[in-house]
């Protein structure tokens, strides 16, 4: 690639270009070489001026990218992040990829990103992965998320206990009946395998938060590949249930109440019912860097764990971190 002139003129290929050109013209008709000849003249005058101080600056001008891959749940707050980011750092640019936690870890520790996006905590397969590849992954949460348990707004159903919720998703209970429901069977929909959100799920709501508990999400659990698919599923079926981060849940999805058993207390979710504590499915939202963040990626977490960022955490639905 050429680089600007020493003395503030014409970049090499620029030049060439204009150069190939005029050779090109000779076997045009005299006059019609003369008028072409004037814009040549034209355009060395203008493409000249705008290569001296200014335009030097310009073209040498060096950006930094930062890739970011991982969780699906994250990938919408992560590209907001990214957006106003680059508004104020416009020699930073950020690329911003979903796939899911399992493929942001995995991109981490085979060095295709530089910061992993994760709505789980890595597992000890992955941190042994991670020590084999002679790296050690460092965890940084940026944001608390509740995880909504979902049903169409025309099913009566207003509260479930996680036993119950377990009940569903193994295919212990199939008819909403066995709930205090209508005779409807129950269509379960489920984040994919290698989803974060699906993880947590199945280790603190199949499971019950019991490491000793085995049990597995039903063969008959749709396996949907966001949450958005899940919200749609749920929208346009009476007889669906569904799980998705707070910030995907809209106006056409009713979240259930949940007590931790059967009498309650059981709480909606929500900013303030994840701060106190009070509802059961909560989690934080980590991003993962290749062992201490420095330079760019550094000042890029801390803007994210500041007000601004965390401002953005909220006005999408997600909690911010507390105390900012």
């Amino acid at each position: 690639m050429s680089t600007p002139s020493s003395n503030g003129g014409l970049t090499t290929d620029r030049a060439e270009v204009i150069i190939i050109c005029v050779k090109r013209t000779r076997r045009l008709p005299l006059l019609l070489r003369r008028c072409l000849g004037y814009v040549f003249i034209s355009c060395l005058f203008f493409l000249s001026a705008g290569c001296g101080e200014g335009g030097s600056q310009q073209s040498v001008a060096s950006t930094t990218t930062i890739v970011n891959v991982g969780s699906d749940t994250m990938v919408n707050l992560a590209l907001a992040w990214a957006e106003a980011y680059h508004e104020l750092h416009p020699e930073i640019s950020i690329s911003v990829t979903g796939g899911g936690s399992g493929t942001g870890i995995a991109a981490l520790i085979n060095g295709s990103t530089d910061i992993a996006n994760a709505s789980r905590q890595m597992q000890d397969e992955e941190l042994r992965e991670a020590e084999h590849a002679g790296m050690t992954p460092v965890e940084h949460v940026v944001a608390l998320d509740a995880i909504a348990v979902v049903i169409n707004p025309q099913n009566p159903i207003g509260e479930l206990t996680i036993p119950q919720i377990s009940d569903m998703y193994t295919g212990r209970i199939e008819n909403w009946r066995d709930v205090g429901g209508e005779e409807r069977p129950i269509v379960l929909a489920s984040r994919e395998s290698n989803s974060g959100t699906y993880m947590y799920f199945l280790e603190n709501v199949v499971r019950l938060g019991d490491p000793e508990n085995e049990d597995l999400f039903s063969p008959e659990a749709l396996l949907l590949p966001s949450s958005e698919v899940i919200g749609l599923e749920v929208a346009h079926n009476p007889n669906a249930i569904g799980y998705d981060g707070l910030g995907y849940v809209t106006p056409a999805q009713k979240s259930v109440r949940v007590g931790v058993s059967e009498g309650g207390p059981f709480f909606a979710p929500s900013i303030g019912t994840v701060n106190d504590g009070t509802y059961p499915i909560a989690r934080p939202l980590y991003i993962y860097t290749k062992g201490e963040p420095q330079g760019a990626i550094k000042d890029y977490l801390d803007w994210i764990t500041s007000e601004d960022g965390q401002r953005i955490v909220a006005e999408l639905g997600f909690v911010p971190l507390p105390g900012s």
